[in-house]
């Protein structure tokens, strides 16, 4: 095979898996014309490319024939998912925390700029839709666990700026933080404390305490516990007084 050959199957290879990830997004199914408009690319590629995921299993058409997640991609992900060592140790500890203050628990770890949820356990009652979903992500510097696990490797301003760079920090509510010094600041505080706080700053009216947990090291955080709360229901003073209570309950959640 030439090298022009192997580039372009590499380009297909590619063109696939961002159909596929474009399928994701698409949780009652999409058509071929609003796949090959997200995707800009032509009706017979985007066509070829779902064709070899139905092959696989990873695609299917419904009633209406309209392309969905295929049953053998959902089982290879829920398999996957359930088997991980961290997931599986974490869950106890979220279903406490859950069962404890009737509000959210997730365990998030770090990515660049972003957190990366690895599981989230809603209460037996009175859950809200949060924007946080398995697998998916939130800015760092404005969650609890983003500034967590950040504290514990930006330790100058400079630092702060070098992670920043040339990309502004996005505020989705009126108290993020949208500076360098804003951000080196909280992280000095959240450092100094040993938790992270979130006052409303990724979602409006949802507030959150995060700690560390040390599942593959005693010294380095694998992620991060949170509870996620509606600030009217469990005010964020109540989590903090609460910080020994959460602290025990990760340590030891039976």
């Amino acid at each position: 095979m030439t090298e022009t050959q192997d580039e372009a199957r590499l380009v297909g290879a590619d063109r696939v898996l961002a159909v596929l990830a474009e399928l994701a997004r698409h949780a009652d199914g999409v058509g071929l014309d609003e796949m090959a408009r997200a995707m800009a690319s032509p009706k017979p590629t985007v066509h070829r490319a779902l064709a070899s995921l139905r092959r696989a299993g990873f695609a299917a058409q419904d009633g209406h024939g309209r392309y969905v997640l295929g049953d053998e991609f959902l089982r290879l992900a829920f398999a996957h998912h359930e088997a991980r060592p961290d997931h599986v140790r974490v869950v106890p500890v979220l279903q406490a925390l859950s069962e404890r203050y009737g509000e959210t628990a997730h365990y998030a770890t770090l990515d660049g700029r972003w957190v990366v949820y690895r599981s989230k356990l809603d209460p037996p009652t009175g859950a809200v839709r949060l924007s946080s979903v398995v697998g998916g992500r939130n800015p760092a510097h404005t969650t609890a666990v983003g500034k967590l696990l950040l504290s514990g490797i930006l330790r100058s301003e400079q630092a702060v700026r070098d992670w920043i760079g040339d990309i502004p920090l996005t505020t989705p509510t009126p108290t993020s933080i949208g500076s360098a010094p804003q951000l080196y600041e909280e992280l000095v505080r959240t450092r100094e404390r040993g938790f992270g706080v979130d006052n409303q700053e990724n979602e409006a009216g949802v507030n959150c305490l995060a700690v560390p947990v040390f599942l593959n090291s005693p010294s380095a955080p694998s992620g991060a516990v949170s509870v996620s709360a509606l600030a009217y229901r469990t005010p964020l003073e109540r989590l903090i007084e609460d910080v020994p209570v959460i602290r025990a309950i990760v340590e030891d959640p039976a």
